[in-house]
């Protein structure tokens, strides 16, 4: 019996070569990391509209929120023909995970004739391998995986796959060799996560010689390592409203030796984007045009691979507290400048900012 064809591919290698895996007519990015889930769509919708027109961008595609979008809708859109476009139609459904649930049957049916000419997109954390859909995605499209192991012998197969795409995306994207040893530092000093490291090796790449080589030696100087990785925990903890663990991780960096003056700027990177989010939330609301928490994360330059855990952080801060977010910034700077400069002083205004963040004071 002839063994049933199966279209699956890693997103690392997906993403170092995707003219070698073609997308059918529907194709499924499927895993809980957001960034490789990102990256991997971006990469598949360049790629078709290359092979469409080289020489141009094509207006050939679209794009749905998946927890509100209608299969009619769906199905209108990969029939419809752009006038300027190419000839295929891509139509991306993205938080794809309730749409799957409640048009399986639906889209099962439209794999058994599909659209020659178009592509449906789903993007997905869960696509379990066992169902009618994954099966006939497997026949007749594309399945990239885009979740990070988490041990055995499967975490070294993708730690793998993760430096020689970090020594492509280093070479193809910034003009810049990124050499074994370093490769092998940066991931021991950071956790695995794609999206951290793919911004390291850019950074690494504007502090490099004129040569353009990524030495182990700039990555041990210029990589964070135990402190870097604590700092953004305490970040996000205080961000989804947890204080009292932000709070002990605030206590365990001074104890280190990490400055406040240097925490600071740090936190209000993460902290500004908030507001901004919830300014032009609150913009579009007032122009009658309104938008998802989601797109308001990207237009206030959050990172993709953090938007999944930013809206549930920006939802719990609420409205009120991320409008006041860019006065309590600033408040503190001025603050850490002036009589707060000692080192007690200045941590006592991280403390208050972690506090104004908490749970407990939401209704406040």
């Amino acid at each position: 019996m002839a063994k049933t064809p199966t279209n699956t591919v890693p997103a690392l290698k997906f993403l170092t070569a995707p003219k070698k895996h073609p997308a059918g007519p529907l194709c499924a990015i499927a895993g809980d990391d957001a960034f490789l889930r990102h990256e991997s769509r971006m990469a598949l919708v360049r790629t078709l509209n290359s092979e469409d027109q080289p020489d141009a961008d094509a207006l050939c595609w679209q794009s749905f929120d998946g927890r509100v979008a209608e299969i009619a809708e769906i199905m209108d859109a990969l029939r419809e023909r752009s006038l300027f476009g190419a000839e295929r139609r891509i139509v991306v459904v993205e938080e794809a995970d309730p749409f799957v649930k409640r048009y399986r049957d639906r889209l099962e049916q439209y794999l058994e004739k599909p659209m020659a000419d178009a592509v449906l997109v789903l993007e997905v954390k869960t696509w379990p391998a066992n169902t009618r859909l994954a099966k006939a995605t497997a026949r007749c499209g594309l399945t990239i995986r885009c979740q990070v192991p988490q041990q055995g012998r499967e975490l070294t197969e993708f730690t793998k796959q993760l430096k020689d795409w970090l020594i492509h995306i280093a070479r193809s994207e910034h003009e810049a060799e990124l050499q074994r040893p370093a490769v092998d530092l940066l991931l021991e000093q950071l956790p695995t996560e794609v999206g951290v490291l793919c911004q390291e090796v850019a950074k690494l790449s504007l502090l490099t010689e004129k040569n353009g080589v990524i030495k182990a030696e700039l990555v041990s100087k210029h990589v964070g390592n135990w402190r870097t990785r604590k700092t953004w925990d305490m970040i996000d903890a205080a961000a989804e409203g947890r204080a009292a663990e932000a709070l002990d991780q605030l206590d365990r960096l001074l104890a280190a030796g990490e400055e406040p003056h240097a925490l600071l700027p740090q936190m209000a990177s993460t902290f500004r984007r908030f507001a901004a989010a919830a300014r032009a939330f609150e913009q579009a609301e007032k122009q009658r045009r309104p938008i998802s928490l989601r797109a308001a994360l990207q237009q206030s330059g959050m990172p993709p691979f953090k938007l999944s855990a930013a809206e549930g952080q920006l939802k719990q801060i609420g409205r009120p507290r991320a409008k006041q977010l860019y006065r309590w910034l600033l408040a503190a700077d001025l603050q850490l400048k002036g009589y707060n400069s000692t080192k007690e002083r200045a941590r006592r205004v991280l403390e208050t900012l972690i506090v104004r963040l908490a749970k407990q004071t939401a209704s406040a």
